[in-house]
């Protein structure tokens, strides 16, 4: 039923647009430790994932919601990706 699935998503950490505990620790580590964009493999070092794990796994799916992008600076995370996580942009944070 419906509300199972919640119950289930919910226990899975899991939110309304199918982002898990990874999807958004990932996106805010970027915000928060690297002012908006970062290199992958600094990223997977800071919140201890492999770095072809966030590259086939996580990214795919946070780039088609239009969370985050690929950029010459290193990975950047958009103002739709703040605002679902209730965040706001600092002063001359990085973003798309």
């Amino acid at each position: 039923t419906e509300k199972s699935a919640d119950i289930a998503l919910r226990a899975l950490e899991i939110d309304e647009l199918g982002l898990d505990n990874v999807d958004r620790r990932m996106l805010k580590s970027i915000i928060q430790n690297y002012g908006g964009a970062v290199g992958l493999d600094t990223l997977a070092a800071t919140i201890g994932e492999e770095a072809i794990t966030l590259e086939d796994v996580y990214e795919p799916y946070l780039m088609q919601i239009g969370f985050f992008s690929r950029t010459p600076r290193g990975r950047c995370v958009t103002l739709q990706a703040y605002r679902h996580l209730n965040l706001e942009p600092a002063d001359g944070q990085q973003m798309l």
